[in-house]
């Protein structure tokens, strides 16, 4: 018997889990961004559950990069992400994140848990809350919405204004 197996519901919180594919173009990953990442985790927030990385090669066929050398030098670029894996993601997933890109490029695939949430999702599910839906907004659809709700604003002030001139003359 494991220590899992002994948790209860209450022991066991886990925050919601998402991916994200990220496509390099010519296969020039040199890490940077990943201090975001680490910062992220540092401060409790996420918790990365896989990151694994493949190239395509011409022949259509992918080869999975070490995600610690970035520039295939054999030295430890980031050494901090070397290993992670918790076998959420497998080969399949690499063979289809791969065929989303050209041969040449690399796709990092990132799996992480949003440990922020883990108490929320603890406590819905003490009151016997299920989660029936869950989404993303593509963040280009939310600043195409707001600045569309700007310009309405700003032409609704300026016809109120427009009105309000006409009625005190």
């Amino acid at each position: 018997m494991t220590e899992l197996d002994n948790m209860t519901d209450q022991d066991f919180a886990l925050g919601p889990i998402d991916y994200l594919a990220v496509e390099f173009p010519e296969a020039r990953m040199n890490g940077e961004g990943l201090a975001a990442i680490l910062d992220l985790v540092d401060r409790g927030l996420v918790r990365i559950l896989d990151l694994r990385a493949v190239k395509r090669e011409a022949d259509g066929t992918f080869t999975e990069i070490e995600i610690a050398d970035f520039d295939s030098d054999g030295t430890l670029d980031l050494a901090v992400f070397e290993g992670i894996s918790s076998g959420l993601l497998d080969d399949d997933d690499l063979s289809q994140a791969a065929s989303l890109i050209d041969p040449g490029k690399v796709v990092a695939l990132l799996v992480w848990e949003n440990t922020w949430a883990a108490p929320f999702v603890s406590a819905m599910r003490r009151v016997g809350a299920d989660v029936i839906a869950s989404g993303r907004i593509p963040v280009s659809d939310v600043i195409e919405l707001l600045d569309a709700l700007e310009v309405e604003e700003v032409e609704e002030t300026a016809a109120a204004e427009e009105a309000g001139a006409q009625a005190t003359t």
